[in-house]
């Protein structure tokens, strides 16, 4: 007997759930309506549990330290922006209706929102799903067929997913992990992010503060003990990490804390605790470290934790993508002890996040327009088609393995210092040329060298998200493709309706070049 299928027909369908798909999902429902006074019929179907939140790695990842677009002083001063400058009007929205002070997300909070917001544009919701396969018609998918047996036909879809899931089992090409340098088996560390409680940021001060004097007092022997235990017992390991800890005027590295946030500056703390751990503060050594925390404060004494990284090569990043992002056995053994050491510093409670912060899992090939690093820095799309302006630095936490062997070998000079870009916010390097009515919005987008580093970041997705659900929700009223619209009829509707942003990016053009030539001769 033929196995028979469910059938569901949709207009619309977001495959995964990080907040960049789900507001996307939100414009194009908007867009429709403002046209037809109705809404399409919208599903957001994912791999996750919903019982344990809505919203991705920010809710059941915990991600609650969120990177926000960084712009010069001179250039806020000139447009007269505030600290994070002009964000996407959908994006503003989101955190104000969570109560977002600066960058604290409370993942309780941010779930709560996007059902309520998911609620009012009448979307269905379905988890815990996973992909049979695709159907297409011609150069479009109809329809995805679930394991268990149902069918979701739609008219376009969105993939928000780290590792472009949809897009894959549709058939686009994705590069591994940073092939674009010529590295495929080289991929971003990941993260198990955790919240702890009762530990107060004053208390947090201090205890970094006497291990900061303690770290670079040379006749303090255990304490200096510690430190070469953390630096695998390698004195030029130890000296590096000596001189993390104080500043170019020579005064102690302290953290930094702000509103609702806390910037770790320096070791100190990872210090001490693999010299607890008895591991090296070394990520390819130890395969997992506590780096300098991001650190969000949020209600009730709790602190979010952005910290803890795993070192993982471009295929442990895709299963841990395809499984859910659930973190392994080996990986919740190596949070116990992170557990430990902040009970023994003074937390009461201590809990890791759900699922894991994945922060790249390589990036589709056959967009519209591949958007390079060197791109972002000549300031991204024009000023006359630009969405908004995202400020990011090329941020590569943990390191990309085997960057620098491989300039080496091309000869080429590793850029010591690149220029933070400032670049116009576009979307075509989200558009599938080739499945006309599909669009990947994600840190697997078609970034091509350092651009993946800052495009992963939520913010900047947020934004192209806000362009391709306008170009989504066009596209359903006038029956037409995702592929058909260009930046210009994306922006005119933004300026139409009073959403636009205000425009500033830069264009570094030496800098630009430089990197240009560095993107180039690496993936050469």
């Amino acid at each position: 007997m033929p196995q028979t299928y469910t059938t569901r027909t949709y207009d619309i369908i977001a495959f995964g759930d990080e907040l960049p798909g789900i507001l996307t999902l939100i414009c194009a429902a908007r867009e429709y309506y403002r046209h037809t006074n109705k809404y399409p019929r919208s599903l957001l179907m994912f791999k996750g549990d919903s019982r344990q939140g809505v919203g991705g790695h920010l809710v059941r990842g915990g991600l609650s330290y969120l990177d926000r677009s960084s712009i010069p002083l001179e250039i806020r001063q000139t447009h007269n922006l505030e600290s994070f400058g002009d964000a996407p009007a959908i994006y503003k929205e989101f955190l104000q209706k969570v109560g977002v002070v600066q960058v604290a997300l409370d993942p309780i909070k941010a779930d709560r929102i996007l059902r309520e917001m998911l609620a009012e544009i009448r979307a269905d919701i379905l988890s815990n799903i996973e992909i049979e396969s695709v159907i297409k018609q011609r150069n479009k998918i109809v329809g995805i067929n679930l394991t268990k047996r149902e069918t979701y036909l739609a008219k376009q879809f969105i993939d928000s997913t780290v590792n472009a899931e949809l897009a894959q089992a549709a058939g686009v090409k994705k590069l591994k992990g940073f092939e674009t340098f010529g590295l495929p088996d080289s991929e971003l560390s990941v993260t198990l992010v955790f919240q702890t409680q009762g530990l107060s940021v004053q208390r947090l001060q201090h205890i970094e503060k006497l291990y900061l004097e303690r770290f670079t007092n040379l006749n303090d022997r255990d304490a200096q003990k510690w430190l070469n235990q953390a630096a695998g017992n390698n004195p030029e390991v130890a000296n590096r990490l000596r001189e993390d800890l104080v500043d170019r005027n020579g005064k102690l590295k302290t953290m930094y804390v702000g509103k609702d946030y806390i910037d770790i500056r320096c070791k100190a703390l990872s210090i001490a605790y693999h010299s607890f751990r008895a591991t090296p503060l070394i990520l390819e050594k130890s395969g997992a470290i506590l780096d300098n925390g991001n650190v969000a404060i949020l209600s009730n004494g709790r602190l979010s934790w952005n910290a803890f990284l795993y070192d993982v090569n471009a295929d442990k990043a895709e299963a841990l993508a395809r499984g859910k992002a659930k973190p392994t056995p080996e990986m919740l053994a190596e949070m116990d002890y992170v557990i430990q050491w902040f009970k023994a510093l003074g937390a009461n409670r201590v809990t890791p996040a759900y699922e894991l912060y994945i922060r790249h899992a390589g990036n589709v090939m056959g967009v519209i327009d591949r958007l390079t690093g060197a791109k972002m820095l000549a300031g991204g799309v024009n000023q006359n088609e630009a969405l908004g302006t995202f400020g990011y630095h090329f941020d590569i936490r943990g390191g990309i393995k085997g960057l620098d062997t491989r300039a080496e070998e091309k000869q080429i000079d590793h850029l010591l210092h690149i220029q933070q870009p400032l670049f116009n916010i576009g979307i075509q390097h989200a558009l599938i040329k080739d499945i006309p009515n599909l669009a990947v919005i994600s840190p697997a987008s078609g970034f091509e060298g350092y651009a993946c580093s800052a495009g992963r970041i939520v913010e900047f997705n947020c934004g192209v998200g806000q362009g391709v659900g306008i170009a989504a929700g066009m596209a359903l009223w006038r029956n037409t493709n995702l592929a058909d619209f260009s930046n210009q009829e994306v922006r005119n509707v933004l300026v139409q309706t009073g959403r636009i942003a205000k425009i500033y990016g830069q264009n570094y053009t030496a800098q630009a070049q430089q990197l240009s030539e560095f993107e180039y001769g690496l993936a050469a």
